[in-house]
């Protein structure tokens, strides 16, 4: 079986690479029985001299492998039939913008997984790049508080060589008196959790955290089932919430009135309660002045999240008595960090780290017969059709 790395071909261009040269190497070395290329990309962060030297074939055309690995959407017009593609489809939670995309899979009868779709039994992700989205996102919070309050200039994270150098830089700076919030338990929100560690603020409860002030920076990591609660005032189970979120509302409120900086990690679920909406925002209590939203679902669970933010231009206002946008450090406005695509930034170590995953739990699916059905849980369509699993997007292909 041939496993092509192929170009990333969506703009903005990405950088990223679902393999470095030396975890390729280290998939050949595991799985001599498989053969990988490369496509030649002059905009990946490896340049194709680094897996020519260690024995890859690069090569323009790498139409006649089985399996195509990318990171980003392929364009409809360079999608290649009948084959097997690994990328970011963007197409589960039924995203408007990619239902042609989909549509066009069927139709070249390729046989798609999601980046997304790869998890265990229990729908917990195993790969992804959500570390270093929490990573980046964190310090660009802390970044635009720096440029907004005249604290403390940090450089833009694609300056940087690796995450080695934006630890460096942090230490360069002393954070204020502020309280932070940050919301989720999975790989964003621990990619969050270390940026906020190593800058070395405290930890707190929740019940600390909502009850006292404090003379130093502190920040609380907010399960779900602290700020959504039942309605009928049963305690509630996470497990149970993921399945059907129906019966919750909000407890932000309590959260909101307490936080200055708050750092959206959490993931949101289809039908879950918002975390804050737009009238919350104009409480005279609501506290929250800075929003990382690393999680960036638009005008959904973070009511100031009225648009993604780019790495050019990444921090935007949002007032919240006329819900319009208006200037990163205007008077009284909630300043929104809102990139979508963050681990752009810290191409590198991304790579290397999706790399080591993906080997760990991919590549292997390949060769064991798919033991752990790692695969069959991951396949969104084949021959033509969406899998069981992915049937629930049928009425968003048929959609006029």
């Amino acid at each position: 079986m041939t496993f092509a790395i192929i170009k990333e071909r969506k703009n903005p261009p990405d950088r990223r690479v679902v393999f470095s040269p030396q975890h390729l190497a280290e998939a050949r070395t595991q799985f001599p029985e498989a053969t990988f290329i490369v496509e030649s990309s002059d905009i990946r962060i490896f340049p194709d001299e680094a897996y020519a030297k260690l024995g890859f074939e690069v090569l323009e055309d790498v139409s006649h492998a089985d399996v195509m690995i990318g990171v980003k959407e392929v364009p409809i017009e360079k999608l290649i039939p009948n084959k097997k593609y690994f990328y970011f489809s963007h197409t589960i939670k039924k995203q408007p913008y990619n239902r042609k995309l989909l549509i066009a899979m069927l139709e070249k009868n390729i046989e798609m997984y999601d980046h997304e779709t790869i998890v265990k039994k229990n729908n917990a992700r195993l790969i992804g790049f959500g570390r270093y989205a929490g990573l980046v996102g964190a310090y660009n919070g802390f970044r635009v508080l720096g440029l907004r309050d005249n604290l403390f200039t940090l450089p833009k994270v694609e300056t940087l060589a690796d995450l080695d150098e934006v630890k460096a830089e942090l230490d360069k700076i002393t954070i204020p008196n502020i309280k932070i919030l940050l919301t989720g338990t999975g790989k964003v929100a621990h990619g969050a959790k270390e940026i906020l560690d190593h800058l070395g603020i405290k930890q707190i409860s929740d019940a600390l955290y909502l009850t006292s002030q404090f003379t130093e920076p502190v920040y609380v990591m907010a399960d779900v089932m602290e700020y959504a609660k039942r309605k009928d005032g049963i305690v509630g189970e996470r497990s149970k919430f993921y399945k059907d979120p129906t019966g919750y509302v909000s407890n932000f409120m309590p959260y909101a009135k307490e936080t200055d900086y708050f750092i959206a990690g959490h993931f949101y679920g289809n039908n879950a309660p918002y975390l804050f909406t737009r009238e919350d925002a104009k409480h005279p209590d609501f506290r929250i002045n800075l929003v990382a939203d690393v999680s960036c679902d638009i005008d959904g669970p973070v009511a100031s999240t009225i648009r993604p933010s780019t790495i050019a231009d990444p921090f935007y206002g949002y007032d919240a008595m006329t819900e319009k946008e208006v200037a990163f450090n205007a008077d009284n406005a909630i300043t929104v960090m809102a990139v979508d695509n963050l681990p752009c930034e810290l191409p590198k170590d991304a790579s290397e780290g999706f790399g080591e995953t993906f080997l760990k739990y991919v590549i292997p699916a390949f060769y064991n017969n798919d033991v752990d059905e790692v695969l069959k849980r991951a396949k969104i369509t084949e021959n033509g059709k969406l899998t069981e699993r992915f049937n629930y997007l049928q009425d968003y292909i048929n959609e006029e």
